[in-house]
């Protein structure tokens, strides 16, 4: 039987996860100066790139009675003219515009029956352009997405002339019965599989000893980090399906001053910038943060460098504290700096990630059932998530991209997203948010923008 192209466990807990109101698609928008793009010279262009990313002509295929995760198969009906949609704006057509539109486009789930991406190339005033995208978080993670990223961006306004693609020729769908052998196999031999890795660990005993402590103390802290709900505020609603979206823009080296005056890391300025924004937002609602700490889950990547431009996603996870309620800028950073360095001395991604490589062992019933509680989930108040992109510029057909904008998708309770990106010297804020719980974005966006001028005069 042929090795199929089958999801991992964390993979399908975002299809499990997903309902009509929580889309777990991530995405971005991204603007560009230079010759626009038509139709004619655009799908050419996408479609000759698509053989170095297979997953992008492939749809999902169903297991029969949930006996195994669903697997990639070659779409028989690919037709790249579903995927790329060429779009205008109404006037004055501008960024303000363009971010509307993103929320609009943000808000609709993708087509299952399809493969899990597309693309819109917005027309702007004067010589720029912007492209949103929109892709099934099953598909590809934080880093992978900015991976497969450059496979169609350039290096240089000039693209490399490139061989010709082989045609595309659709490997048959297999059948429903086809399917539901494969996994069973699968299931009798995947024991095996786990006893092969547990003996290859034993044979450092030395490394399996440290590991076996690092687990140990992940394993409990993630436990305790499990048990604690997140504090209520105005924002803690359940979510609906629609969407707006906001963004900041800064500069990498005005974040790295902030981190070598106050002794942290990027991430830790980065929270602490987010503080500052959930402070000044929920103190315009009138609620009372005194003493508040909110509660952020930030992703970390456990993808290393052998999984570069691969699919799929290899993330764990922190919970993060945030001290909405504290006034001092300077006592801000210095409590999320202590925090996140407990945290990571604590282990606590080690746990978060053992229990996301003993999912792959679970039955897809269980793997079902968690993904629809994680959309009930009340842990956490927002999803932080920070991508480190490319330090230099990258183009598209010759247009030079200015900057970029990610996008995280919401769920359950957490009605408002963060999601940073440096890119070219810059480190720039894509914010999500509930189209009615969070009609106040554009404050949490002005908080942000007034955080970071707070921390660079302190």
């Amino acid at each position: 039987m042929p090795a199929r192209d089958r999801l991992s466990a964390q993979d399908s807990s975002f299809l499990y996860a997903e309902s009509p109101n929580a889309h777990m698609h991530v995405g971005s928008i991204a603007f560009f100066k230079g010759p626009k793009l038509t139709e004619e010279r655009f799908n050419p262009h996408i479609e000759s790139r698509l053989n170095l990313v297979p997953r992008f002509r492939r749809k999902l295929a169903w297991v029969p009675l949930q006996q195994g995760r669903p697997v990639w198969v070659d779409d028989p009906h690919f037709d790249i003219r579903f995927h790329l949609r060429y779009t205008g704006l109404p006037a004055p057509g501008g960024e303000r515009e363009a971010t509307r539109l993103m929320g609009r486009i943000m808000s609709l789930p993708l087509d299952r029956s399809r493969p899990l991406w597309e693309m819109w190339v917005v027309d702007l005033p004067e010589d720029r352009y912007a492209i949103i995208q929109k892709t099934h978080h099953c598909l590809i993670d934080g880093i992978s997405g900015v991976d497969v990223g450059t496979v169609v961006l350039d290096l240089s306004p000039e693209p490399p002339q490139m061989e010709a693609p082989p045609a595309f020729v659709p490997e048959a769908v297999p059948t429903g019965a086809r399917l539901l052998g494969e996994a069973l196999v699968e299931r009798i031999t995947q024991p095996t599989e786990m006893y092969r890795s547990v003996r290859a660990a034993t044979r450092t005993p030395r490394a399996l000893l440290g590991r076996a402590t690092d687990l140990a103390k992940g394993l409990i802290a993630f436990g305790k980090a499990s048990m604690e709900l997140a504090p209520k505020t105005s924002l803690s609603q359940p979510i609906g399906s629609h969407r707006r979206f906001e963004i900041v823009r800064t500069r990498l080296e005005v974040i790295k001053q902030i981190k070598n005056a106050h002794g942290c890391t990027v991430n830790d300025v980065v929270l602490s910038i987010v503080t500052g924004g959930l402070r000044k937002l929920l103190l315009s609602r009138g609620d009372d943060i005194d003493g508040l700490v909110m509660r952020a889950m930030v992703p970390v990547s456990v993808r290393d460098e052998s999984q570069r431009h691969t699919y799929g996603n290899k993330v764990s996870m922190m919970t993060a504290d945030l001290p909405v309620g504290e006034t001092d800028c300077v006592e801000r950073v210095s409590f999320i700096r202590q925090r996140m360095a407990g945290l990571k001395e604590g282990k606590q991604a080690v746990g978060a990630d053992f229990w996301v490589k003993m999912s792959e062992f679970a039955p897809p019933t269980v793997l079902a059932l968690a993904g629809r509680a994680s959309a009930l989930q009340r842990l956490v108040n927002l999803v932080v998530t920070n991508v480190p992109g490319p330090q230099f510029a990258l183009y598209m057909m010759g247009g030079e991209m200015l900057d970029v904008f990610p996008f995280v998708p919401l769920l359950g309770n957490a009605t408002i997203g963060v999601a940073c990106v440096s890119y070219n010297g810059q480190l720039n804020f894509g914010l999500n948010g509930d189209w009615d719980i969070s009609p106040d974005l554009d404050v949490f966006r002005d908080g942000i923008e007034e955080s970071i001028a707070e921390l660079a005069r302190s």
